[in-house]
């Protein structure tokens, strides 16, 4: 199978009936669900409509997405309707990316207690931020955190962290002046990691004695409060990995970083190369060779075809779980407010937001037309005939054309 045709689903369809077979006992529902969604979107088991195009009489079918936030194929328009929603709430100003990484133990330990140790890792970096930034030591002013939850590194290992986009700069604690940060400096990289570090294991602590985490196989032991505590100890010695880059250069470079990190998968599709008697092969970024210290290598790995499914499936979060959080300025209570305030600090004409807000609300009065454009001639196709669920079409199309 070419490197352009093959995706994520393919695979599922392929191996996935032996692997849930082979891990029947092993398997969530929730990643059985996410499974089930991927092989079934686009094709007839989620239903779609027949288009027909009045130009050329070509008819192709289109199917239903499944709409699963774990889909590689399903991401873009989600991301698209997200950031179109959080244009309204840039400022000008710079921008900086941090990123809080669980240190190897705990992300161990984090796969079989996900909504509690994800939890605090949004928890904690939020609080590191805004309780650093609140310091008159460090900026002493409220600042604005999205923090977006990542779980794999690029070769689909179980690797959490947080990337946070926060302005450089925020509200001062009587609310009359924005505070900026010094240019292209945020906030100091060690003060955070050590606050980060110390909070996190002490929320780690209080969790362990309510009772609230779990353990398993070679970790079943810390259930034991001393070997517990044994365990957390060398983690208070070595440092966590906390850092954060350059600002961006405009509030438009932050929106194109949104549009790549906020609904991304664990791999996309076009990073798959084969599958083939070998197993799976795909594209992977080795930030470990340090030939090229400023650019990680670019390589390909091949795992078994159960090694790459379990890899895929260690990445799918607990039911409900937000993956996407606010905190600060733009948390969703009083983030209208506050930006308002902001804004008029910065001296920024509001007039360009109220009347995107205007047009926004106009268009929300409208009905959603999807527009679907003949591949053959670029003529504008219209629906036919619609089915649902494992409802098959009542015709083949004229031309059989398929999409």
């Amino acid at each position: 199978m070419g490197p352009s045709a093959l995706e994520v689903a393919d695979i599922f369809r392929a191996h996935g009936p032996a692997f849930r077979l082979a891990q029947r006992s092993h398997l969530s529902l929730g990643q059985l669900k996410v499974m089930t969604a991927i092989e079934q979107c686009r094709t007839a088991a989620l239903g779609g409509h027949v288009l027909r195009c009045p130009d050329c009489q070509r008819d192709q079918v289109s199917y239903n997405s499944c709409r699963n936030r774990h889909c590689p194929k399903c991401q873009a328009h989600a991301a698209k309707r997200w950031l179109e929603a959080r244009q309204a709430d840039l400022l000008p100003v710079d921008y900086y990316h941090v990123v809080f990484t669980l240190p190897a133990p705990i992300s161990d330990i984090s796969y079989y207690n996900k909504a509690l140790v994800y939890g605090l890792l949004f928890e904690i970096a939020a609080e590191t931020l805004t309780t650093i930034a609140a310091d008159p030591k460090h900026l002493g002013a409220e600042v604005g955190v999205t923090l977006v939850l990542h779980t794999w590194g690029s070769a689909l290992t179980h690797h959490p962290h947080v990337h946070g986009i926060v302005p450089g700069g925020g509200l001062s604690p009587d609310g009359k002046r924005w505070v900026s940060c010094k240019p292209g400096f945020f906030l100091s990289v060690r003060v955070l990691s050590r606050l980060f570090r110390r909070r996190f294991l002490e929320a780690l602590q209080e969790a362990h004695r309510a009772g609230k985490l779990q353990f398993f196989g070679e970790r079943a032991d810390l259930v034991d409060p001393k070997f517990f505590a044994k365990w957390l100890a060398p983690l208070r010695k070595i440092e966590w990995v906390v850092y954060a880059k350059r600002p961006f250069s405009g509030p438009e470079a932050v929106l194109a970083y949104l549009s790549r990190y906020t609904h991304r998968v664990a791999i996309a599709n076009s990073r798959l190369v084969a599958m083939d008697e070998r197993g799976i092969t795909f594209k992977w970024k080795d930030y470990r060779d340090k030939r090229n210290p400023d650019r990680p290598r670019h390589k390909t790995m091949t795992l078994a075809d159960d090694e790459f499914m379990r890899r895929f499936l260690l990445h799918v979060l607990p039911l409900g779980f937000h993956r996407i959080r606010h905190f600060g300025l733009i948390a969703n209570n009083g983030r209208k407010e506050k930006l308002a305030l902001a804004r008029q600090l910065l001296n920024v004409v509001t007039v360009t937001v109220q009347a995107a807000a205007a047009a926004a609300e106009a268009a929300n009065d409208e009905p959603v037309r999807l527009n679907f454009v003949c591949r053959h001639c670029g003529g504008l196709m219209i629906v036919v005939e619609t089915f649902i669920r494992g409802q098959s079409i009542r015709a083949p199309p004229c031309n059989g054309g398929s999409a």
